[in-house]
């Protein structure tokens, strides 16, 4: 007779939660090891935040972001239902209707919330954004952005980040004017230099964000504007806060789990609690990376390894971050570290009239770090090297412009490319499911999960949907 199986719950239903339940659908598909019961404290179905500002933009509708949800006979999902309270001596769960859930193990995702500074008239009384202010973190934000602005009005975005970005850029598209102000000396300040800098807030002058960078922001006037610590009032209808975010630990730090900047975890996942478990944006893992897709996505695949009992020997040792601005027409990349020249040999080009700059550090034959603005081609390779850790080839120029070296080794990362770094999905796999009948952007996503991250692989599947398209197939004989 085989044991029951046990009773799993998840704490939140957002891009890592819902990941996590995937991943356990697909090594229990009959629910034979894993009794999963997921709460999610938003109503809305499972979506990917990432691609919120294609919201704003019009680009995007609810259903195109919209991420599936595994239909399994043991998985039970309950939206709009918040955990209130932990007890972990008697390993049971309430949550705000009232009821309990007990537990074997306990996973949260509870991801963060977004940072509201404390500026005269950002806040209201309530702790909620006051007149004319929303954050940009989840379809709330979405639909009271959307509320806010109308075309031909100022909107001001605090906030220079990636997310502070990719909503300005969103908001131009809406027909909106943007001011974006950041108090760092320049724009994506964590990922890439001053001169890549300088030269994306160019590009984004070019269509119409009025950058600010190394101002502080001093008050919010409703009705008017964000007047600046130099005095001056930009003009703004709304105010679109992208300053950062706090991880969710509230539920965790009252059961008396250790909490730091997140929950703290180990290579397993699991917090001071053996039987409670963190991933994603909550969590605080060594390996750092919190904020990204990729490696929320890489610990949930972990955890429902351990939790199945499919690889008792999984670990997450954390991950090699990668930063892509999502922002029409704008193609940027970051990766490693922004200002690694100062230890590492260094290679730039820099084309402020063409709106272009490329920079790649190497150091012991290994990437260091690299910024690509405007150089999609080379991107992708480098990315590539990056990903396995490969040598770099020699000539670092030909890599920087996109030109195959001769001197590149042959290894199974480059012969065998990842085309989807937020899911792992390599051109084989994109290749075998287009040969077994996934002619389209759509087919393929649901196939094998390309396209469904950040959404910077798209074009990258497109082009090889028409390659493919366009390629006679060889005669069998």
């Amino acid at each position: 007779m085989n044991p029951a199986p046990r009773h799993v719950v998840l704490i939140g239903n957002g891009m890592v939660g819902s990941r996590f339940a995937d991943e356990v659908a697909r090594r229990d598909p009959a629910g034979e090891r894993v009794r999963l019961t997921v709460a999610g404290a938003e109503a809305d179905p499972a979506y990917n935040r990432v691609l919120l500002p294609g919201l704003v933009a019009g680009t995007h509708t609810f259903d195109d972001i919209r991420l599936p949800f595994p239909d399994g006979p043991a998985i039970t999902l309950r939206t709009g239902t918040a955990a209130t309270g932990l007890d972990t001596a008697a390993r049971r769960v309430t949550l705000d209707d009232g009821t309990t859930v007990d537990y074997d193990d306990l996973v949260l995702a509870t991801g963060a919330r977004a940072a509201l500074p404390p500026l005269d008239g950002v806040i209201a009384l309530d702790g909620a954004p006051a007149e004319g202010v929303s954050a940009l973190r989840d379809m709330a934000d979405t639909r009271r952005v959307l509320a806010l602005t109308r075309p031909g009005a100022p909107v001001v975005v605090l906030g220079g980040g990636v997310l502070g970005l990719e909503a300005a850029r969103a908001l131009v598209e809406r027909g909106a004017r943007v001011s974006l102000v950041e108090s760092s000396p320049w724009i994506m300040r964590r990922q890439i230099d001053r001169p890549a800098a300088e030269i994306l807030a160019g590009r984004y002058a070019a269509i119409g964000v009025d950058v600010h960078s190394w101002r502080v922001a001093a008050r919010w006037i409703p009705g008017t504007g964000l007047e600046l610590d130099d005095g001056r009032v930009l003009a703004g209808d709304a105010l679109v806060v992208t300053a950062g975010v706090r991880a969710e630990t509230g539920l965790a730090e009252r059961a008396g789990i250790p909490v730091d900047r997140g929950i703290l975890v180990d290579d397993r996942l699991t917090s001071g609690d053996p039987r409670v478990h963190a991933i994603g944006d909550c969590a605080q893992h060594s390996g750092g990376c919190a904020g990204l897709v990729q490696p929320g996505w890489e610990q949930a695949a972990v955890l429902a390894d351990l939790l199945t009992g499919t690889d008792v020997g999984a670990r997450y040792r954390g991950a090699r971050p990668v930063t892509r601005l999502k922002a029409e027409g704008i193609d940027l990349t970051a990766l490693g570290d922004a200002e690694a020249e100062d230890t590492a040999e260094t290679v730039t080009i820099a084309d402020p009239h063409g709106g272009r700059y490329a920079k790649l550090s190497v150091r012991q034959g290994r990437i260091a770090g690299a910024v690509l603005l405007g150089f999609p081609e080379s991107a992708s390779s480098i990315a590539q090297i990056y990903d396995g850790d490969a040598p770099v080839p020699d000539d670092r120029l030909a890599l920087l412009l996109g030109r195959p070296a001769a001197d590149t080794p042959a290894t199974p990362e480059t012969a065998d490319p990842l085309i989807c770094r937020c899911n792992a999905v390599a051109r084989s796999t994109i290749e075998s499911a287009w040969l077994d009948g996934d002619r389209t952007r759509e087919a393929i996503a649901s196939a094998t999960r390309a396209t469904t991250g950040c959404g910077g692989c798209t074009r990258d599947v497109d082009a090889l949907l028409s390659q493919w398209a366009s390629t006679t197939p060889a005669k069998v004989p």
